[in-house]
């Protein structure tokens, strides 16, 4: 959490890594548009959320195409799964946007099964 002297928050920055100070400024906007943090998720919990793909994969399921994307806001990631689709528009690793849809927990891990989504301009 922020310290609220700034001195003692300037000293925190200098000590974090890129990657520390990249998921604040994440959890940041999460926050600033009023999304669910991923690490907050519940299993069933209907949730909008936003962030970053992280990786992009097709995986075949009994011969059908699974789209699946690795989806990260800073606090944790969330697998999406797009049944029945090889490819979507605009869907590519390191795009931004705005996810909905039923969280299911599946062996340990948070997925959203077809969920919607809104590309963020870059």
């Amino acid at each position: 959490m922020a310290s609220a002297n700034p001195f003692l928050r300037a000293l925190r920055r200098l000590g974090a890594s890129n990657a520390e100070l990249e998921s604040e400024a994440r959890q940041r906007i999460v926050q600033s548009v009023g999304a669910t943090r991923v690490s907050e998720l519940q299993d069933r919990q209907w949730a909008r959320l936003r962030g970053t793909i992280s990786v992009l994969t097709m995986k075949p399921r009994s011969g059908t195409p699974w789209l699946e994307a690795e989806f990260n806001d800073g606090s944790g990631t969330v697998t999406l799964i797009w049944m029945g689709r090889r490819a979507i528009p605009g869907i590519v690793a390191g795009r931004e946007l705005t996810v909905s849809g039923r969280v299911s927990y599946v062996d340990g891990q948070r997925r959203l099964y077809n969920p919607y989504y809104e590309l963020i301009a870059g």
